[in-house]
């Protein structure tokens, strides 16, 4: 097993299945030690899961609702407790719905952005102190190419990942300037097969297939392995002077025209 996330705590939301469950497996196949956290129980199972794999005591689940603000401020409480210390946050809970600017009312606004939005400065806010103790950190936060690029029938979801982008180039200009160590990055993946995508009725194979024809640039899916191996690219060291970066997974599809012709 490699160690380089060795003697490293990582908390990672969202982590029941999907891209958060991929990003809890690697980090701790790479030696972290990993909190999961979901709304969803199903996260125990993969605790168990990493637990058989990688040896006892490696992943504890702790249920959460990160758009709780007490909640996080248990959570990191608890981790303090369990291990005296956090290296790596990595803030990818985030719910997706299709709705146009005309589809889409207040009350299915407010709720992606305090699931996709709120939940990343709750987090950061709540965790920072902590991160700070040690000799550095990482906060890794899920953004999206739709942050990016425009998706006229995902408003609310595409102006909640923007945010987090926003937010994130803040508080990496913060650490930049305290010299705390501490780095805040955001990934931006592009359509993921995950179970999350296909409850919106998503037919990604199709999906990819079109843009492929289209572009001959964008021929694959992206997979939760794919953003998994970035964000353990950014929890380790390798990454250390890498802060305030908005890092595309998505072979290019957030600067490929529509229009390009085949070639």
């Amino acid at each position: 097993m490699s160690q380089r996330l060795q003697d490293k705590v990582a908390i990672i939301t969202g982590a029941s299945r999907g891209v958060g469950a991929a990003n809890a497996q690697l980090l701790a196949k790479h030696g972290a030690k990993v909190v999961l956290t979901d709304i969803s129980a199903e996260g125990e199972k993969v605790a168990a899961d990493i637990n058989q794999t990688c040896g006892l005591d490696t992943a504890i689940f702790v249920k959460q609702d990160v758009s709780d603000e007490q909640g996080w401020t248990d959570l990191i409480a608890q981790v303090e407790q369990k291990y005296g210390r956090l290296d790596i946050l990595v803030n990818n809970a985030a719910i997706l719905k299709h709705a146009s600017i005309t589809d889409e009312d207040y009350s299915g606004w407010q709720k992606i952005m305090k699931i996709n939005t709120d939940s990343v400065f709750l987090g950061t806010h709540a965790a920072l102190p902590l991160l700070e103790k040690g000799n550095g950190g990482s906060i890794i936060n899920m953004s999206s190419s739709s942050a990016i690029m425009g998706m006229p029938h995902f408003v609310a979801y595409s102006a909640s990942k923007a945010a987090v982008r926003g937010l994130t180039q803040s508080v990496a200009v913060y650490c930049s300037q305290k010299q705390n160590k501490v780095r805040c990055n955001t990934i931006h993946p592009d359509a993921i097969a995950t179970p999350m995508s296909m409850e919106v009725g998503m037919d990604l194979a199709q999906k990819g297939k079109n843009v492929a024809d289209r572009t001959r640039v964008m021929n694959f899916i992206c997979t939760p392995d794919a953003v998994a191996n970035t964000v353990l690219f950014l929890a380790s060291d390798e990454s250390s002077h890498i802060n305030g970066a908005a890092i595309p997974v998505d072979n290019a599809a957030t600067i490929t025209p529509p229009y390009l012709p085949n070639s």
